[in-house]
C-alpha cells in the first residue's frame, strides 16, 4: 500500500509541475503579447474610440490572466509543500528519510516566488509602457 501512496503523490507532484509550467508559459506569452499589440496600437496616430476598446480590453485580458495564475502558482506552491510534506513522513516512517534532504521545501518556495516575480512584473511592463504611449 505504501508503494501505491507514493505513486500516486509522485504522480501528483508531476501533474502539479505541469500546470504550474503551462500557467507561467501561458502569462508570459500573453504579457508579451498584450505588451506589443498594445504598444503598437498606442502609438497609432489616431486615438478614436476603437483604438481605446482594444487598449483597454488587453489590460483586463492582461489583469485577468495576471491573476488566475497568480492564484493558481499560489496554490500550487501549498499543494507541492503538501505533497512533498507528506513524502518527507512516509519516509521517515520508513526509515529512509536521509536520502531526501528537507530544505529542498525552502528552495521550492523560492523558486515559486521567483516565477510570481516574473509573472508579475511582465505583466505590469504589458501595462505601462502602452499606458505611457497612449497618454
Amino acid at each position: 500500500m505504501i508503494q501505491r501512496v507514493h505513486e500516486h503523490i509522485i504522480t501528483e507532484l508531476q501533474q502539479n509541475t505541469r500546470t504550474d509550467t503551462i500557467f507561467i508559459i501561458t502569462a508570459i506569452l500573453l504579457n508579451l503579447l498584450s505588451l506589443g499589440v498594445n504598444s503598437g496600437v498606442a502609438s497609432g496616430s489616431d486615438k478614436e474610440a476603437t483604438t481605446w476598446i482594444v487598449f483597454v480590453t488587453f489590460i483586463c485580458l492582461v489583469l485577468v490572466v495576471n491573476m488566475v495564475v497568480i492564484i493558481g502558482l499560489l496554490r500550487g506552491k501549498e499543494t507541492r509543500i503538501k505533497l512533498i510534506n507528506g513524502l518527507l513522513k512516509m519516509y521517515k516512517d520508513q526509515g529512509v528519510d536521509g536520502y531526501y534532504d528537507s530544505s529542498l521545501l525552502s528552495n521550492y518556495s523560492i523558486r515559486y516566488n521567483l516565477f510570481l516575480v516574473t509573472v508579475v512584473f511582465t505583466g505590469a511592463v504589458a501595462i505601462i509602457v502602452p499606458t505611457i504611449l497612449l497618454v
